[in-house]
């Protein structure tokens, strides 16, 4: 009889077994079938679907060379790059201040700012509504004021007021992570060197600020590019693409066409994304 116990088998025995290279493929395994399954497939299923048409890979060039779905990108592009641009602005001044200043009700209107986050893109057109629609309170305020109802929320002012409503949030985390993260150190110098407020902010704040600029700025473009649930619920007098890729699935049943108008709006999301990883080293905000 031995009076050794037979040593039991471990996890780490098992993978000084395994080589290295094939310890880095089992760990990438899962990795890989997640990827395949729900981004690589769809995607190249959608890119088929999309050329599948009656006329075929021509499908593609129509987003760009037949009048409507021209304007529509059009106007989907610039409504998303308007709406980063006031995002960026409004984020920028409030994340600023926040972030500089400590007062009570300071943590309240941070998560004031942030709140739009849990709100699915329905419910934010719906407050667009109650806000500038028919029966809204700047119509209800207009009439008493000036004898006419002054009603925007379906048309290209109140989307972009929807949009701007869920971007923000998206952007004023990522701006004041990167404020967080300034040496206080180069403002003094900058102070010390004879530097105004205004020369401090302009020459020392906002450079080093870019990077998280141009990080939150591509993702809240991309999310106004995609954007659906405010769009079905506001664009009435607008058309933008995942409206007209909405209605080319559903009411007119152009399969195709739909496909290939959401492979467009796919790559244009993309190489934004793209562009801001090339500009930032790779650094995308986590806020996003």
């Amino acid at each position: 009889m031995s009076f050794f116990a037979k040593p039991v088998p471990t996890f780490a025995g098992h993978a000084r077994g395994l080589s290295h290279r094939s310890f880095l493929r089992l760990c990438l395994l899962p990795l890989a079938v997640v990827a395949a399954a729900f981004f690589l497939l769809p995607m190249v299923k959608l890119v088929i679907v999309g050329a599948s048409g009656e006329t075929g890979l021509s499908a593609y060039a129509a987003i760009v060379t037949q009048p409507h779905y021209r304007a529509t990108l059009i106007n989907t592009v610039l409504l998303a790059a308007a709406t980063t641009a006031a995002s960026l602005a409004i984020a920028t001044i409030a994340g600023l201040f926040l972030q500089r200043h400590r007062f009570p009700g300071r943590a309240v209107l941070v998560a004031m700012l942030t709140f739009p986050l849990a709100f699915p893109g329905v419910v934010v057109g719906f407050m667009i509504i109650l806000l500038a629609g028919r029966q809204g309170l700047v119509g209800e305020l207009t009439s008493r004021l000036i004898g006419e109802k002054l009603v925007f929320a379906y048309s290209i002012q109140g989307l972009f007021l929807g949009y701007l409503y869920f971007s923000i949030p998206r952007v004023i985390l990522t701006i004041m992570a990167a404020i967080e993260k300034l040496d206080p150190a180069l403002e003094e110098a900058a102070r010390a060197l004879g530097a105004g407020p205004w020369a401090v902010h302009r020459d020392v704040i906002l450079p080093a600020l870019v990077p998280a600029f141009v990080a939150s700025g591509a993702i809240a473009f991309a999310t106004a590019m995609g954007a659906f649930g405010t769009a079905f619920t506001l664009a009435t007098n607008i058309d933008v693409l995942p409206m007209v890729i909405y209605t080319e699935f559903t009411l007119s049943a152009n399969i195709a066409m739909a496909a290939a108008l959401s492979v467009g709006l796919g790559l244009v999301a993309w190489a934004m994304l793209a562009l801001s990883r090339s500009l930032t080293g790779g650094t995308i905000a986590a806020a996003g």
